[in-house]
């Protein structure tokens, strides 16, 4: 077996539990507006309760949550002040933890609906500009369709001329039953996979979505990943949200965290998930310090 990396879980509840302002629509980016501090408060927690890899607090410094007049003004500085939080975390910490940089859906989350091809790049560049030289690890999540993730991946292979192993993270439909998993635009993972595989990814993983809809998913991709020509590991990150629905509008409201997503029972599923294949392990939204403690004594232990 494999062995597993922990993940970080998810900020925005972690960051209104150690007191930074969090409201819609600007969700985790208030924070990182006015109480970096706090955010790289969030970072080393989830670093000591054993996260190896933590995420830069980046996810929300779009238009779709901070307005297109202040991501003009302020999104690259406030991209780079994510980074260097993350940095600044793992160095007070002392431990061996890497960043990972968070290249967020560009038009909103679970809204395949919403992306515009011809605003792709000159939205993402100025992410991926700020995060390229702070970061260890590419993380482009929670995507909805393959047309998004691939104008991504040829941005950072334009951008970033250092060859940081990058991963793509897809977000699975989870409101309604489906026959076999798709992404939120109704791709299937066979084809999200197989396309990402073409890519020459180093992971692919599945987060945002109930632990569910992620088991049969995970079962998918270690069959089809066995025909690589290189090495690619397979992750998941969970939320403890309900369902979504397709016309999700992600920025309106606080969604209820799951009452039934204890870290035991969190556990359960990562086990699950672990034996299928998955050697890289966290939580998204709702998923906080307490779960990924458990992660970390249990499933480090089962590598």
């Amino acid at each position: 077996m494999q062995t597993t990396t922990i993940l970080d879980g998810g900020m925005s509840r972690e960051l209104e539990r150690h007191g930074a302002p969090f409201r819609q629509p600007e969700w985790s980016a208030l924070a990182m507006i006015e109480t970096p501090e706090i955010v790289k408060t969030v970072h080393k927690a989830f670093i000591e309760a054993g996260s190896q890899v933590i995420t830069t607090n980046s996810y929300a410094l779009v238009p779709f949550h901070i307005g297109e007049e202040r991501f003009q003004q302020e999104g690259s500085e406030l991209v780079t002040r994510s980074a260097l939080m993350a940095k600044e975390a793992v160095k007070e910490s002392e431990k061996d933890a890497k960043v990972a940089g968070s290249i967020p859906p560009i038009f909103g989350s679970y809204r395949a609906d919403l992306y515009q091809a011809d605003q792709i790049e000159a939205l993402a560049s100025p992410i991926i500009s700020a995060l390229t030289p702070h970061i260890d690890i590419w993380l482009n999540e929670t995507q909805s369709l393959l047309a998004e993730s691939l104008a991504i991946k040829a941005l950072v292979d334009k951008i970033d001329l250092q060859n940081k192993p990058y991963w793509v993270s897809f977000t699975l439909e989870d409101s309604e039953a489906c026959e076999q998993p798709r992404l939120r635009s109704g791709e299937t993972v066979v084809e999200a996979v197989n396309t990402m595989m073409a890519q020459k990814v180093d992971a692919i993983l599945f987060n945002c979505c109930q632990p569910e809809v992620i088991s049969e998913a995970i079962r998918i991709a270690s069959k089809l990943i066995q025909s690589a020509d290189h090495p690619i590991q397979i992750g998941a990150y969970a939320n403890a949200f309900a369902p979504q629905p397709k016309n999700a509008t992600a920025n309106e409201g606080l969604d209820e965290v799951r009452k039934d997503l204890t870290p035991d029972s969190y556990l359960t599923w990562a086990k699950e998930w672990q034996d299928l294949g998955a050697n890289l392990i966290g939580g998204c939204c709702g998923i906080g310090t307490e779960h990924i403690k458990v992660l970390a004594e249990s499933l480090t232990e089962l590598s």
